[in-house]
């Protein structure tokens, strides 16, 4: 019998982001060098291949893996998919650092940094692999009041 443990393991939110790569291995390298990620676990294939990889940006971990479309459980990267359908968002003490440092790491500018009417410095990437990231730091308050109903 095993001992009882916690349901959701320490460290992890009740939603945890898992992400499909063409090349994880140098997308984890990327996270690090754009987001200050750190690498907490890596299990390889016999060819190299990350099976599965768990990183921490801030205080929230992210899953990493190759894509393994041809498995029964095989999701596409962004790049096969040649598109996404999801936006990371990254809430950062010094925005306009970060952003700087994604860019010079290989991201794509979306989205420059920007102050929003809803009170965020906001601005959105393309990582090399395809996946889209909003990066943003609070600068200010708005009532839902003062709130704009259009864009």
């Amino acid at each position: 019998m095993h001992k009882k443990v916690n349901p959701i393991p320490e460290g992890y939110r009740t939603i945890t982001p898992h992400l499909s790569l063409k090349d994880a291995a140098r997308a984890i390298q990327f996270y690090k060098d754009a987001f200050d990620a750190i690498e907490i676990k890596r299990h390889n294939t016999d060819d190299g291949q990350v099976l599965h990889a768990v990183i921490k940006i801030g205080d929230s971990l992210v899953m990493i893996a190759n894509e393994f479309p041809d498995q029964s459980c095989g999701i596409s990267s962004p790049q096969s998919l040649k598109g996404t359908t999801t936006l990371l968002h990254l809430y950062l003490e010094d925005v306009d650092a970060t952003f700087d440092r994604a860019v010079a790491a290989g991201a794509k500018v979306m989205m420059p940094m920007t102050n929003m009417f809803w009170g965020d410095r906001y601005g959105q990437l393309e990582d090399p692999f395809g996946h889209a990231w909003a990066l943003s730091m609070h600068i200010f308050d708005v009532s839902d009041e003062d709130m704009p109903n259009e864009v």
